[in-house]
């Protein structure tokens, strides 16, 4: 029970404060301006949660592939890594209106492109459409793509893996997800106010310094 206890705080820490600020973060705050925010915190959630349980299935078939001693070497070094990249960033002084246009800008070029097909509500064009779009909103569908694609390969998915293969697996999974709710929960209800307001250097700085201690708790117990 204890290895559940600690998996789980562990991932809801470092989901917290690896999602608040992020791009992800940030679409879902965008796109809730712009649609029912029902449909996006569904979408977004939706694949945030996808995206946590595979994390943690490939984090707990890595021993099986690898040996136990090098995927917690492994681990260790990733931990470190992730918290010198958190310092780099908090230092390097990267704002969050910087990214928050950048998200803004890449969600306009993509409602650009596809302004043509939106009009779905033509009763002629309803007849045409997907399967799949008989069931799902396209709203549900672009919050769930755009958090997905945009979640594979970044940091804390990364990091996911690298918990997962070292400590106990259900309560990453519990421990991501839950983080991922306040995360996702907090951006679509007023996430473009609440980033202002929060300093993203003071975030990486916390980050930072949670995944060097992640990483040296990680190098103590091998």
């Amino acid at each position: 029970m204890s290895t559940v206890v600690q998996g789980f705080t562990k991932s809801l820490a470092m989901t917290v404060l690896s999602e608040i600020g992020d791009k992800t973060f940030f679409a879902a705050a965008i796109l809730a301006m712009r649609h029912p925010r029902r449909l996006v915190l569904s979408g977004c959630l939706g694949a945030l949660i996808v995206m946590t349980i595979l994390s943690v299935l490939v984090g707990w078939a890595a021993p099986n592939l690898l040996s136990r001693t090098w995927t917690h070497h492994i681990t260790t070094v990733l931990f470190f890594g992730f918290g010198l990249w958190s310092l780099w960033d908090a230092f390097k002084g990267d704002g969050g209106d910087d990214e928050l246009a950048e998200v803004e800008a890449e969600l306009d070029a993509k409602a650009g492109s596809t302004k043509q097909s939106s009009k779905d509500d033509d009763e002629s064009k309803k007849q045409n459409r997907s399967f799949i779009l008989q069931f799902f909103s396209p709203i549900f569908l672009k919050a769930f793509s755009i958090t997905f694609f945009g979640e594979w390969g970044d940091k804390s998915q990364l990091a996911t893996i690298g918990l997962a293969a070292d400590e106990n697996p259900l309560g990453v999974v519990i421990g991501g997800i839950i983080g991922q709710a306040l995360c996702t929960t907090a951006a679509v209800l007023g996430g473009k106010s609440l980033a202002s307001q929060i300093s993203e250097k003071i975030v990486a700085l916390s980050g930072g310094v949670l995944f060097i201690v992640f990483g040296i708790q990680s190098f103590l117990s091998g």
